[in-house]
């Protein structure tokens, strides 16, 4: 898994789109140094807040060397309009993308492997990942130890006793993890999923009047 700062020796200027939280986070970098990136972001819905915060940067899209693009954990249909939006670009002009973890990302920027990074993963489940572990959706009667959620994310669930919440500003936040192994490419970007769906079938019946009753 290769990292920020040698995908930024590759592929640089990389767009970097981030939809996990409620607040969506783009940024243009260009080099890994002090004020060698760019960022904008907005609270508007993704189908709207992406494309006015990329033209907040005055940026051209197609000058991108490389995309980076959060998979999640987070809100699933926000991270689905900016792999669609990846898609449709990559059709135009093929790039490199690559995907990191939300909850990772919090991790290694927090330095703590007693801390666990957790977000809602409804139905009383939570995603769940620690520093020297994998992402895991667990129970939340399996939650324990110091627990922490990344701002601006949503939650269904009653969150549990004596959770905190921590910065996720990517200008801030990314600076910190240039080094850390956190990015995979990917040739299909999409929400990640612990497992792929699993659909029930059913056979069509034609519908039928019940049979008279007898007199």
């Amino acid at each position: 898994m290769p990292s920020l700062r040698q995908l930024i020796a590759a592929h640089a200027p990389l767009l970097v789109l981030d939809a996990a939280s409620s607040r969506v986070q783009t940024g243009w970098i260009v080099n890994a140094e002090p004020g060698g990136s760019r960022w904008a972001s907005s609270d508007e819905e993704t189908g709207v807040g992406l494309f006015r915060s990329i033209a907040a940067l005055g940026i051209d899209v197609g000058e991108a060397g490389a995309f980076v693009f959060c998979n999640g954990p987070g809100s699933v249909l926000g991270i689905r309009t900016c792999a669609m939006a990846l898609r449709t670009w990559n059709v135009l002009t093929p790039r490199p993308v690559f995907t990191y973890c939300s909850l990772a990302a919090a991790a290694q920027a927090l330095g703590r492997s007693d801390v666990s990074v957790i977000a809602d993963a409804r139905r009383e489940l939570w995603h769940h990942f620690a520093l020297g572990g994998t992402l895991r959706r667990v129970p939340a009667t399996e939650l324990s130890g110091e627990l922490v959620m990344p701002e601006n994310f949503r939650h269904w669930s009653l969150p549990p006793a004596g959770l905190t919440h921590v910065p996720y500003a990517l200008a801030d936040l990314l600076p910190r993890v240039l080094d850390a192994n956190l990015l995979a490419a990917t040739d299909a970007p999409d929400a990640f999923l612990h497992e792929e769906p699993n659909y029930v079938t059913w056979t069509p019946q034609i519908h039928r009047a019940p049979p008279p009753r007898a007199s």
